[in-house]
């Protein structure tokens, strides 16, 4: 996968030199470019933004900078064409962890590109980079999401600063891209950089090869739909405290049952709205329903 980011703040990515992504860098399963945006301004300024049209407050970042950026990313050309990868921090120890040892093999989630026909897009399309703005107006960033962007070949990521970009740079932009607008939450950030990180780490630890047993992220929260469960490593007794039991039994089926109940107890407590939307899909086994009358039985016993 090839990823590029354009921004006016290229030292906010320093976070990919590091951990998992550095370590799919030196792998060469992904290759991270870094692209300021000032370099497709002109003027002694190098300015990126002007003032809203119909006023109000801010400044809204310039079609005249954005367009000519996204058209180079996109061919290739231009400062693009002589960017340089980014690199990874340190080395890293080719020392296998516990799971590598066994590790499951995986190729990925799909092999087709995300094409989105309410947007217009057909299958010719695929070949396409996908544009990510992160934007609060956008889309809420789910974990199947992720997955279809794990799939891509190739990911331009559109940082926004102020109170965004021009809309027509987005609407633009169609021609040469899949265009994704993005939220990774209710709330505004000060610019789209620490969203793009984000969705980079979650994007990227789905890429094949980058996790070292495909199982860890089959488990992850929201890969089935709900939250993941309590987790827990050695000591058996800590502070007190002990490891459940069941997971030191050996046991895999009731092992495999009482992380589902987990998952299924903590999901109702803090996104009970995940379960009644699992519940109205039918995505529920008699199990898990089971489960779910036990919790409510049992808590109107104590109230």
């Amino acid at each position: 996968m090839r990823i590029d980011v354009v921004t006016i703040f290229p030292g906010y990515f320093e976070p990919l030199r590091h951990a998992l992504v550095a370590k799919a860098v030196e792998k060469n399963l992904l290759e991270v470019y870094i692209h300021n945006l000032r370099q497709w301004a002109t003027g002694n300024h190098k300015s990126v933004d002007d003032s809203p049209c119909g006023g109000g407050p801010g400044m809204v970042m310039t079609p005249t900078v954005w367009g000519p950026a996204l058209d180079d990313v996109a061919a290739g050309t231009g400062p693009v064409s002589t960017a340089c990868r980014l690199t990874s921090a340190a080395p890293h120890a080719n020392k296998p962890r516990h799971d590598d040892l066994s590790g499951t093999g995986f190729s990925g989630y799909t092999d087709t590109a995300w094409i989105d026909p309410a947007r217009g897009e057909a299958p010719c399309d695929g070949d396409k980079p996908v544009l990510v703005v992160p934007t609060p107006a956008g889309s809420p960033f789910t974990q199947e999401q992720a997955r279809q962007l794990a799939a891509e070949k190739h990911l331009v990521f559109a940082c926004g600063r102020y109170e965004g970009i021009d809309q027509r740079v987005i609407d633009e932009a169609a021609a040469r891209y899949r265009v994704r607008e993005v939220s990774i939450g209710d709330y505004v950030l000060i610019g789209g950089e620490v969203a793009v990180l984000v969705i980079a780490e979650a994007v990227v630890r789905l890429i094949p090869g980058v996790l070292g047993n495909a199982t860890s992220h089959e488990q992850d929260s929201f890969s089935d739909g709900l939250v993941e469960g309590p987790c827990y490593t050695k000591p058996a007794r800590w502070r007190g405290r002990d490891v459940p039991e069941v997971l030191l039994s050996g046991n895999h089926a009731l092992i495999d049952t009482w992380r589902r109940e987990q998952s299924l107890r903590r999901t109702l407590s803090v996104r009970p709205d995940i379960i009644d939307r699992l519940a109205d899909d039918n995505a529920l086994s008699t199990d898990d329903l089971e489960y779910l009358a036990q919790l409510a039985d049992d808590a109107e016993h104590h109230s």
